[in-house]
């Protein structure tokens, strides 16, 4: 048996290991994907190189490398794996054991900030605009949630691809269809201009609780099923972990969006 190991790049998490599976099954008889390190392992591989290349670009946004061992022999290949396993273990020991866990504040002092700047502009505006006897709790939502999508749309679109990527690997219809991951930062953008023009509320309040209910629903599972996963709701610019808060932030739009309606019809 021919064991050949290649160096990946561009992984992110399990959804990757399935599509590049999926595209290599049929050029070599056994196809192993791994994520930490990123390499690929094919037994007896039936194409070239290059062929393997296209096969993996195809599947996405990932890049193939040169095999590392050329025609090696299946007992090689376990060897150089195990070596290379035993060195990562003890990098992330060491950095564990380095590493100073951060609090709750700290963690989501970012996301904590855009909330209060929203909230705070929702109210500013209305004053701005008849003095404090104009604010009203539908007119802070509306202007809270055209900014919450604005901003939010804003730094997803920093770096659309990442965000793709990383919301595959937990978001129930990107899971599925990627092309809803480079989408979702634009239809935020929608809604953000559509919430602060006042255009068409009720088709504007039913989107919203359609995608963020839809959204909600594969946050919950990633959080019930104790994932650890970056949260992907403010793009790839913060490292915000996956928790119950981003299940608040996503219901709680969604609550928004049906008071609203209730209120409007």
């Amino acid at each position: 048996m021919t064991t050949k190991i290649y160096a990946l790049t561009g992984l992110h998490c399990g959804a990757c290991v399935k599509k590049i599976t999926q595209a290599l099954a049929p050029l070599a008889d056994g196809v192993e994907v791994r994520l930490s390190p990123m390499q690929l392992v094919l037994n007896n591989p039936k194409a070239s190189f290059e062929a393997l290349q296209t096969a993996v670009a195809g599947a996405g946004n990932y890049i193939l490398g040169p095999d590392s061992a050329s025609n090696t022999t299946l007992a090689q290949s376990i060897q150089a794996h195990a070596a290379i396993e035993n060195i990562a273990k003890m990098r992330a020991k060491t950095t564990a054991a380095e590493a100073i866990p951060l609090s709750w504040l700290a963690s989501y002092k970012p996301l904590l900030l855009i909330v209060g700047y929203l909230l705070g502009g929702s109210l500013l505006v209305q004053v701005g605009m008849g003095g404090a006897a104009n604010i009203s709790a539908m007119e802070t939502m509306r202007y809270f949630m055209a900014g919450f999508f604005l901003v939010f749309s804003f730094f997803k679109l920093l770096d659309i691809d990442a965000f793709a990527n990383a919301y595959v690997g937990y978001d129930l219809l990107a899971r599925r269809w990627r092309g809803w991951g480079l989408a979702y930062p634009l239809v935020e953008l929608a809604l953000g201009i559509a919430y602060l023009t006042h255009f068409s509320p009720v088709f504007t309040l039913w989107t919203t609780i359609i995608v963020m209910g839809i959204s909600a629903l594969g946050v919950i599972q990633a959080v019930t099923r104790k994932t650890q996963i970056q949260c992907a709701c403010l793009g790839t610019v913060f490292k915000l972990p996956m928790s119950t808060v981003t299940i608040i932030e996503d219901l709680g739009m969604v609550a928004m969006a049906t008071l609203m309606l209730a209120v409007s019809v």
